[in-house]
């Protein structure tokens, strides 16, 4: 071992500058689009030669912003809307409609945070956004290096960098409705060894009746060389986030008491926890990299979209162990490289699920107010455990046929498979379980005799750039990609009137079929000057798409095949300097998202309708002034602009959109110290986050009204 003062070997050396390199590339003082991409390959790879759209959100962006929830940094990118689900829940739609299904693949550093089988549409709260390193979004499917989920796209949250030399940096902020916060991270590098470590402790009494938020995350990464040509990277992650719910209310109570929570006694826990050790070996043209990793998820929770038609409490849990294993060989004729590897997840997991019984009393408003009504004890409903196994080989190609062209070629195959344990009726079926309710006949459930259900898929993928200038590319993309039902959608049978229809409903989510999806794009990206312009177009086909149909007498919810979708859009982004101290940046995306093929048997035909929550238009704007009396600080105008969107497949009824205007200002003071404020929704619109319902019965899911924080980071 070197003396702890001595340069860091090379391939670390290399490794942090590298990074830094990227980051500088990226680093404007607002979201910018990247140089330099780590999502597609799994390895730095420039974006000229990316035949995909990839967004960034770059280091400096998360570090300046310091965003309270993830939507604040993410929606900033063209065709991104992520709402607020009360702390910091979220359900997103890229190239989809809002939705909660598994449509999108969450990283973190490239490894997915949860397994295909246990989806979780929150994922962001399970990962330190605060303190991170940046964040890659890329659009569709993602390449031969990615399997089921990575549809609608892939989000990649990227670890903060050790630094080069002991570093330290504390930020607390306080704001409206209680919202306090204490961040610190800090690192140092000796001799073969970078580390970082980050600690999140984040509070809110919540605007909303009831709707406190608590969060503790953190995040420590070990980075060390071994010779001059292995690398290797440790991450360990954890969150716990403990929060309340806050429900849909009708119009009228949107209006006159939208502070107003009908559900008090809603909640979730959350725990999180993942360790990986990444290992890379480069010797000339090849590299070898291994990443194993474990991950630790449970969640204690009383849902909330749930309570009209279907009241439960459930705790869910799964453990995983799994490696990522990849060869690379690069040859000279025409810039070839060949990627090979293989994905193993397993994970074991469990649901534990009781009905428990409400006590539902109109308010002045018109709305349902909930109670639990804790004279009737909770009823066990589901017991089981489930086991997801996966293995997918895949190889990626890359060669440069023409100087100005770069094809990429890729395959995967996916070979996924659940082994169920029904504990609740001893691995028998038939056997229903009735319980109380105000439901017709008090609701009953279906339960599955132990089985093992099988998914398999190969999907294939192809593109292209072309160098136009050394300041203008483009790209064409075809990729064909699937997703499976999660373990909830097959086994986790739905809340039925009669015990028949139960088990007939529980029976028939062993058919569901798997997602399958089918997209091409186009892109282009130019740098006029000193700015730049971003455009791609897709058009998105998924076949056997699994919705969930909404009964509109009864809410009742069902999970089925859809027989097509389509999804198709253009999406722009913008960067222009308007003067020394003056930029701005646009991100914009029109799309239309429709059922080309959706019949529920006997019931509806929502055929050629466009599906709900699917906005036509989302737009965000912002305008970053750096005038001298800031010293190196700048004042942010922010633009938000959602345009209307059905509510139901049906049709019937439209929430209207809504406008937005933030503000962010930062002064530094010296190196060592900064202040900043923001002012979200400055003109105190009264919005929806989400919009359902039906035109007859419309609900929202309230928006924050004018809110305010105010902090101060101090760096050594």
């Amino acid at each position: 071992m070197k003396s702890s003062r001595t340069p860091l070997p090379r391939a670390l050396t290399m490794s942090l500058l590298g990074l830094a390199i990227g980051a500088a590339h990226a680093a404007e003082d607002v979201t910018t689009l990247g140089e330099v991409t780590v999502t597609g390959t799994r390895e730095a790879t420039s974006v000229a030669e990316t035949p995909a759209t990839v967004n960034e959100v770059s280091a400096d962006t998360i570090a300046t912003s310091r965003p309270q929830h993830p939507r604040e940094v993410l929606n900033q990118l063209p065709g991104v809307w992520v709402s607020n689900l009360s702390g910091e829940g979220h359900s997103t739609s890229i190239r989809q409609p809002l939705t909660t299904g598994a449509v999108y693949l969450y990283l973190e550093d490239g490894i997915p945070t949860r397994s295909t089988g246990f989806f979780n549409h929150n994922a962001l709260y399970e990962i330190n956004v605060p303190q991170s390193g940046g964040l890659e979004v890329m659009k569709g499917p993602g390449s031969a290096l990615y399997g089921s989920d990575a549809i609608g796209g892939t989000i990649n949250v990227l670890t903060r960098t050790p630094p080069t030399s002991t570093e330290f940096d504390v930020t607390a902020e306080g704001g409206s409705w209680g919202w306090g916060r204490l961040m610190v991270s800090g690192g140092d590098a000796r001799g073969n060894d970078a580390w970082r470590a980050s600690i999140n402790v984040t509070h809110s009494d919540g605007w909303h009746d009831s709707a406190g938020y608590d969060r503790q995350a953190g995040t420590l990464r070990w980075d060390r060389a071994i010779g001059d040509t292995t690398l290797a990277k440790t991450v360990l992650s954890f969150s716990h986030v403990d929060q309340q719910h806050v429900g849909n209310v009708n119009l009228t109570e949107f209006e006159r008491t939208p502070e107003r929570n009908n559900i008090p006694f809603s909640y979730r826990e959350v725990d999180a926890l993942r360790v990986s050790t990444a290992i890379e070996k480069e010797e000339g043209n090849t590299l070898w990299s291994v990443t194993p990793y474990l991950r630790d998820n449970s969640m204690e929770i009383i849902p909330s979209w749930s309570v009209s038609y279907d009241p439960t409490w459930y705790e869910t849990g799964n453990r995983s162990a799994g490696v990522l294993a990849k060869y690379r060989r690069d040859f000279a004729p025409m810039r070839a490289r060949l990627i090979a590897g293989v994905d193993v997840d397993y994970s074991p997991g469990s649901r534990d699920e009781d009905s428990i019984s409400l006590i539902r009393t109109t308010n002045a408003e018109g709305g349902t107010t909930y109670a639990l009504n804790t004279a009737v004890a909770p009823v066990q409903i589901f017991d089981y455990d489930v086991t997801y196994t996966g293995v997918s080989p895949y190889v990626h190609a890359e060669f440069s046929p023409l100087e100005r062209l770069r094809v990429t070629a890729g395959l995967r195959y996916d070979d996924m498979r659940y082994d169920y344990d029904n504990r609740f009726n001893g691995g028998a079926a038939t056997a229903t379980q009735g319980v109380p309710g105000t439901f017709p006949a008090g609701g009953w459930y279906g339960h599955v005799a132990s089985t093992s259900v099988d998914y398999s898929h190969t999907g294939p993928k192809l593109g292209a750039t072309w160098a136009f200038s050394e300041r203008t590319n483009g790209f064409i993309a075809l990729a064909n990609s699937f997703r499976t039902p999660s373990e909830g959608q097959v086994f986790r049978g739905s809340r039925e009137s009669t015990s028949v229809k139960a088990q007939a409903a529980a029976e028939s989510l062993l058919d569901l079929k798997p997602v399958v999806v089918d997209n091409i794009e186009l892109g282009l990206r130019t740098h006029p000057g000193k700015a730049r312009v971003d455009v791609s177009v897709y058009h998105m086909t998924k076949q056997d798409d699994i919705v969930s149909y909404t009964d509109p007498l009864t809410t009742q919810r069902t999970v089925v095949n859809a027989g097509e979708t389509l999804h198709r859009g253009i999406e722009l982004a913008v960067q222009a300097p308007l003067a020394d101290t003056l930029s701005a940046q646009l991100g914009y995306s029109h799309a239309r998202h429709s059922y080309e093929q959706w019949v529920v048997s006997g019931t509806a035909d929502y055929s050629g309708k466009d599906m709900e929550t699917a906005p036509r238009n989302i737009a965000n704007a912002r305008l970053a002034w750096t005038p001298a009396f800031l010293a190196g600080g700048r004042l942010q105008v922010e633009y938000v602009y959602l345009g209307s969107y059905w509510r139901d497949a049906a049709n019937t009824g439209k929430y209207d959109g809504h406008e937005l205007v933030n503000l962010a200002a930062n002064r530094p003071f010296g190196k060592q110290l900064e202040i900043y404020a923001r002012v979200s929704n400055l003109f105190d619109q009264r919005y929806a986050e989400t919009a359902g319902g039906t035109a007859a019965a419309p609900t929202n899911t309230v928006g924050l009204p004018l809110g305010a924080t105010l902090g101060v980071t101090a760096s050594w």
